[in-house]
Formats: structure tokens, C-alpha cells, sequence
């Protein structure tokens, strides 16, 4: 008898096709060639504009800076490599769901029916989340975070900060945000693959609570109000991946850790 999660919904057994492992590493050069094209295409395109690019990411700083007050390049090339820089990332960043793409059409032939039904909203809500993440650490946390720096200068110390350290420094921060907001995905996996279950999740929620703020201490500046403008949405989020797993599981018949007996 077939494996039922091999079947599809109207008992027919699912066939994946089969392929030999030189036609597979051709298939995975193919997709990683498309895919850094597909950073280099956007990467291209941006080049003409990455003075304006630089002054965009700037901008959460400058805006914040006391009047008269400017960046500074401390290295020979940094002026001119740093705006280019930027662009790279920002490249990255927009190019980021053509990329998902390739690597999901490299996975998916593997995978039957019922998997892809699960995996194509994890991959698309992941993408989104990630985007979030990184617009809200744009939005809300830099002008808050950088307002506080520039407030609490010695008297005497004029602040201004060199463009490759401040490149380096938001990019840490655009990565950690946007991996934070990433928590109710990573717990929707776990449930599905039956690791946790969403009623130990929300048993443990104190920890958890807990937990993130001492990730916010570690990936963000020593002062109170990034740590907790990262804590608090991850938490939420952890709250909402526990209502999402619960669902999703549902549905997906994914399989429960059992209570312990009482």
C-alpha cells in the first residue's frame, strides 16, 4: 500500500520524476547563474543612481545630526566606493525574491504536492517578513536610535560619522531586524515537522519573552530603545507564529508532539 503523503487527493499515487546527478548540478549551475545575474541585472541598473542610493540610506542619520553637521570619509576610496557599496546591497535586497524563485524551482521537483502546498506560503511569507523587517528598522528604529546618539554627545564632541562605518553598521542591522521578523516562520516549521508543538510554545511564551530581549542586546546598540524596538515585534511575532503553526498544522495534518501524561 502507498504511503498516503504520496497520494493525491483522489488516491493516485504521486510520481515524482526522477533525474541522474549530472542533470541535477547542470540544473543547480543554471539556477545560480540566473540568480546572480538577476543581482547584477539590478545591480546595473542602480549603478547610475547610487549617489542617490547612499543618500537614501544615509538619511536617518543626517536627518538627526546637529545643523552644520556632516559625514565624513576617513579612507583614500571610501567616497567613491561606498555609494557603490550600498548599491551592491541594496541590489541584494531587491533582487532577493528572483533569487527565492531560482531556488525554488531547483526544489520543487523533489517535492510532491501536498509539500508544495506548505512550502510556497513559508517561502513567499519569509520574502515578506524579511521586507518588513528591514523597512520597519528603516522607519522606525534608525531615526529613534540615531536621534538618542546624537542627543547624548559629550558637550565639545561634534558627531560625524565616516561612510564606511555607517554602511557596515546599518547593514548588521538591516540583517538582524530582517532575520527577527523571520521568528513566525521558523516556528511554523517546527511544528509542521513535528519538533514542537504550538501548545509547548505558548507554555514557554515567558522564556521566549525573555529571550528576545536579550537578542535584542546582542544585535543591536547598547541603548534601551533599539533593544526594545526589536524585542517587542519579535515577541509578537512569536505570538503570531504560534496561531499560524496551529492553523497550518490543521490543515496540513502535520504531525503533534504528544502531552506528557499528567
Amino acid at each position: 500500500m502507498a504511503d498516503p503523503a504520496h497520494q493525491t487527493p483522489d488516491g493516485v499515487d504521486e510520481q515524482l520524476p526522477e533525474a541522474t546527478l549530472m542533470s541535477h548540478l547542470l540544473e543547480l549551475r543554471s539556477r545560480l547563474l540566473k540568480a546572480v545575474g538577476s543581482v547584477l541585472a539590478v545591480f546595473l541598473v542602480l549603478v547610475p543612481f547610487s549617489e542617490r542610493v547612499f543618500e537614501v540610506i544615509a538619511k536617518p542619520l543626517m536627518s538627526q545630526l546637529p545643523q552644520g553637521a556632516t559625514m565624513i570619509a576617513t579612507e583614500v576610496a571610501s567616497p567613491f566606493l561606498t555609494p557603490f557599496k550600498a548599491t551592491f546591497y541594496v541590489a541584494i535586497l531587491l533582487a532577493m525574491p528572483l533569487v527565492i524563485y531560482q531556488i525554488w524551482a531547483f526544489v520543487a521537483p523533489g517535492l510532491y504536492r501536498r509539500e508544495k502546498r506548505i512550502a510556497v506560503p513559508i517561502l513567499v511569507s519569509s520574502v515578506v517578513l524579511f521586507f518588513v523587517g528591514v523597512t520597519f528598522a528603516y522607519l522606525v528604529v534608525f531615526p529613534i536610535m540615531f536621534g538618542f546618539f546624537a542627543q547624548t554627545a559629550p558637550a565639545g564632541v561634534q558627531v560625524m560619522t565616516d561612510i564606511n562605518k555607517y554602511m557596515d553598521f546599518v547593514l548588521v542591522l538591516f540583517i538582524a531586524f530582517g532575520l527577527a521578523f523571520e521568528v513566525p516562520v521558523a516556528t511554523v516549521i517546527l511544528v509542521l515537522m513535528g519538533i514542537v508543538s504550538p501548545e509547548s510554545l505558548a507554555r514557554n511564551r515567558q522564556y521566549v519573552f525573555l529571550g528576545c530581549f536579550v537578542v535584542g542586546m546582542l544585535l543591536t546598540p547598547p541603548d534601551v530603545f533599539s533593544q526594545t524596538l526589536l524585542a517587542i515585534p519579535m515577541y509578537l511575532l512569536y505570538e503570531a507564529g504560534i496561531i499560524m503553526a496551529r492553523v497550518l498544522g490543521r490543515r496540513a495534518g502535520a504531525p503533534q508532539v504528544s502531552k506528557p501524561a499528567a
